[in-house]
C-alpha cells in the first residue's frame, strides 16, 4: 500500500474520531461544539420515556419551559428483554424528538441497579439468581439488589450497556445531541450497610487494595475530612484500616461498587466520549448507612470513588431535602464539577438554579418529573429558565470573573459579601415593606440572583426578588431604619439609630453611590444592550438595587464614590 494513501486513511480516522466528540469538560466548564453551555435541565420520570407516545407528547412540552436539555432514562429491561436480543427503539425515538425541539441528551442508564435496587434488570437475569447472586443481609437475607461482587452481574451488564451506547454512538455521532452520561443511578446498598454475601465476605476479610491505601497516602491533604479521621492504617483488612462499624463497612462498598462502575465507564469513552458522572442519594435525615444507599457517590466517600473510577468526570447529588446550599456545598469542591441531575420540582426551584450558578458555577441543574411542570409563561422556572437563556452569552464572557450566589427565604433573609473594599448587603425582596405578600401572612417564595463583579466598581445583577445595598467598608455601621410603605421611617426619632461617628470619623468616611443602574439585555456575543435606567424610585433614590419577586431581570450597575 502507497505511504501517502495510507496516511491520508489515517488522517481521515484521526478526524472521524475527533469530530465524534461533541461535548467535553475543559477548566469546570461544559463544552458543546466548542462553545460552553450550562444545562437548563429536567430529568423525565421513571416511566416517561417508556413509549413513543409519551416520548412525543412531552418533548415539546419541555421546549416550551426552556429547556435546553432533558435527562432521559434508558432502561437494561427493554433494551435486552432476552438474553443477546437487543431493542433500541426508544434510544431512536428520544434522539429522534430531541432534535425535532432543539434538545440536547444525557442519558441515564439505569442496568444493574436504580436506587440501590435491580428493578430494571432484565426478567431473565431476576430469575437467574445463582448466575446472577443477589446482596444479603448480615442474616443472610437475598435482596432483590445484584451483586456487586459477580464477575456474571459486571459482564451482563457491560454487554448490554456496550452494545447500547455503540448504537447511539453510530446514531449520534454527526449530531451531537448526547452531550453527557449517568452510569447507574442512586447506586448503593439499602438494608445493610455492605453485602454479606459469600463473594462478599471474602472480599472484606481480605486486606485493603493497595491501589486505594496509596491513594489515600498521595492526597492524604486533601481528603474529604471524615475519611481523613477514619483511616486509620495502610495496610490490614477493612475492618482495621476503615473501623468494623456501619460506616467502614460502607467504605468497603464503594470501593466495590466504583470499580464496577470504572469498567463501564472505561467501556464508555471507547465508544463515544461524553463526559461521565455518577449520582447519589443524600445520606440526609440522620439516617446511617444502609437506612440511606449506603456507598454511593456521596461528599463524604469522594476519594473512594475517585480512586476506584478515575474514568468517571464528576459526581452529582441528587436533591430532595432541605438545606440546598449545605447539599451543593458539598459537592462543589475543587476536585468535583457541580451537576444537579436531580432536585425537588417546585416553585423554588429556579430560585435554587440560579444560586447554584451564582455561587458554584454550576455546569447544570435538572429539576425531577420536568413533565409534571408546568409550560406557563409566568410560572416561576420557566421564567428563570428564560432568563438564564438570555444572559447566557454574558454569563459565557465573564466566566473568569467573581460570582456569588444569592438565595434567600423567610428565614434566612440577608447575606452579607466582601468584595475588595466593598461591603455588600443583600436581602430577599420582601424585608422591604412596599408589596402586601411582605406581610399579609403569605409564604415568602425563595428568591435567587446571581451577582458577578465585572470590575471593582461595576456589576451584574440576574435574577429575582432581591434587594442588594453597595457600602464602603470605611463606611461606619449604623442600624437600619425601620421603612414605611412611603420608603421613609416609620416614626421618628424613636425608630432612629443610635449609632454615631465622631467628626473626624465622618470626615474620613468613604461613601459608595449608584453612578448607574440600568435593565440590560445582551447580544450573542455576551455585549451589554441597555434597555431602560433606573435611577427614582426603583432604586429608592439611590440607595439599593433591587428586583422584585416575580420579576426576572439582569441588571448592570456602576458605582462611584464620595466623601
Amino acid at each position: 500500500m502507497d505511504i501517502r494513501f495510507s496516511l491520508l486513511i489515517l488522517y481521515m480516522v484521526c478526524v472521524a474520531t475527533a469530530s465524534a466528540q461533541h461535548s467535553r469538560l475543559t477548566d469546570g466548564q461544559l463544552y458543546v461544539d466548542g462553545k460552553p453551555f450550562i444545562v437548563l435541565g429536567g430529568e423525565l420520570g421513571n416511566s416517561s420515556a417508556a413509549c413513543e407516545e409519551d416520548i412525543r407528547a412531552i418533548f415539546p412540552r419541555l421546549q416550551r419551559m426552556g429547556l435546553n436539555t432533558v435527562l432521559v432514562p434508558t432502561y437494561w429491561d427493554t433494551a435486552e428483554p432476552e438474553e443477546g436480543h437487543y431493542d433500541f427503539t426508544l434510544t431512536d425515538h428520544v434522539l429522534h424528538y430531541a432534535r425535532e425541539c432543539n434538545l440536547k441528551v444525557v442519558f441515564l442508564w439505569f442496568g444493574a441497579w436504580k436506587n440501590s435496587m435491580s428493578c430494571y434488570a432484565p426478567a431473565w437475569f431476576k430469575a437467574d439468581y445463582e448466575r446472577f447472586p443477589r446482596a444479603r443481609t448480615a442474616e443472610g437475607k437475598p435482596l432483590e439488589i445484584a451483586s456487586t461482587f459477580s464477575k456474571e452481574v459486571l459482564e451482563a451488564d457491560c454487554r448490554a450497556f456496550t452494545a447500547w451506547w455503540r448504537h447511539v454512538e453510530e446514531a449520534d455521532r454527526s449530531h451531537g445531541t448526547v452531550v453527557m452520561l449517568q452510569i447507574e443511578n442512586e447506586i448503593g446498598m439499602l438494608e445493610s450497610a455492605r453485602d454479606h454475601s459469600p463473594l462478599a465476605e471474602a472480599a472484606y476479610n481480605a486486606a485493603v487494595p493497595k491501589a486505594l491505601t496509596s491513594y489515600l497516602a498521595k492526597h492524604r491533604r486533601e481528603l474529604h475530612p471524615q475519611m481523613a479521621e477514619r483511616w486509620t492504617r495502610r495496610d490490614g483488612t477493612w475492618a482495621e484500616a476503615f473501623g468494623s462499624d456501619a460506616y467502614g463497612e460502607e467504605v468497603f462498598m464503594a470501593w466495590h461498587y466504583a470499580m464496577y462502575v470504572e469498567q463501564l465507564a472505561q467501556a464508555a469513552r471507547k465508544i463515544y466520549d461524553v463526559p461521565l458522572f455518577v449520582n447519589a442519594a443524600m445520606n440526609s435525615r440522620g439516617r446511617k448507612p444502609g437506612e440511606y444507599p449506603s456507598a454511593g457517590p456521596l461528599a463524604h466517600l469522594k476519594d473512594v470513588w475517585q480512586a476506584a473510577a478515575p474514568t468517571i468526570d464528576f459526581l452529582s447529588p441528587d436533591i430532595y431535602d432541605s438545606g440546598f446550599a449545605s447539599w451543593v456545598g458539598q459537592y462543589a469542591m475543587s476536585d468535583n464539577v457541580l451537576f444537579i441531575p436531580e432536585m425537588k420540582l417546585e416553585a423554588n426551584s429556579g430560585a435554587r438554579a440560579l444560586y447554584a450558578f451564582g455561587e458554584h458555577k454550576a455546569i447544570g441543574v435538572s429539576p425531577f418529573s420536568i413533565e409534571d411542570g408546568s409550560d406557563a409563561a409566568d410560572d416561576p422556572l420557566v421564567q428563570t429558565y428564560a432568563l438564564l437563556r438570555a444572559t447566557a452569552p454574558a454569563l459565557y464572557n465573564n466566566i473568569d470573573k467573581e460570582w456569588r450566589g444569592l438565595l434567600f427565604d423567610q428565614v434566612n433573609v440577608e447575606r452579607t459579601l466582601d468584595f475588595d473594599d466593598l461591603h455588600i448587603i443583600a436581602r430577599h425582596f420582601f424585608t422591604l415593606p412596599w408589596d402586601p405578600r411582605a406581610t399579609d401572612g403569605s409564604t415568602w417564595r425563595e428568591s435567587g440572583a446571581i451577582l458577578i463583579r465585572i470590575s471593582a466598581r461595576e456589576y451584574l445583577l440576574i435574577g429575582s426578588g432581591v434587594v442588594v445595598e453597595f457600602r464602603h467598608q470605611s463606611e461606619v455601621e449604623k442600624a437600619r431604619v425601620a421603612l414605611g410603605e412611603d420608603g421613609f421611617a416609620i416614626d421618628g426619632d424613636s425608630q432612629q439609630s443610635s449609632a454615631t461617628a465622631s467628626p473626624a470619623q465622618q470626615l474620613t468616611t468613604i461613601r459608595i453611590g449608584l453612578a448607574s443602574v440600568d435593565e440590560v439585555t445582551f447580544d450573542a456575543t455576551g455585549n451589554i444592550v441597555p434597555r431602560k435606567r433606573f435611577s427614582g424610585d426603583q432604586t429608592h433614590q439611590g440607595r439599593h438595587v433591587r428586583i422584585a419577586v416575580g420579576d426576572y431581570k439582569a441588571l448592570h450597575i456602576r458605582l462611584y464614590e464620595y466623601k
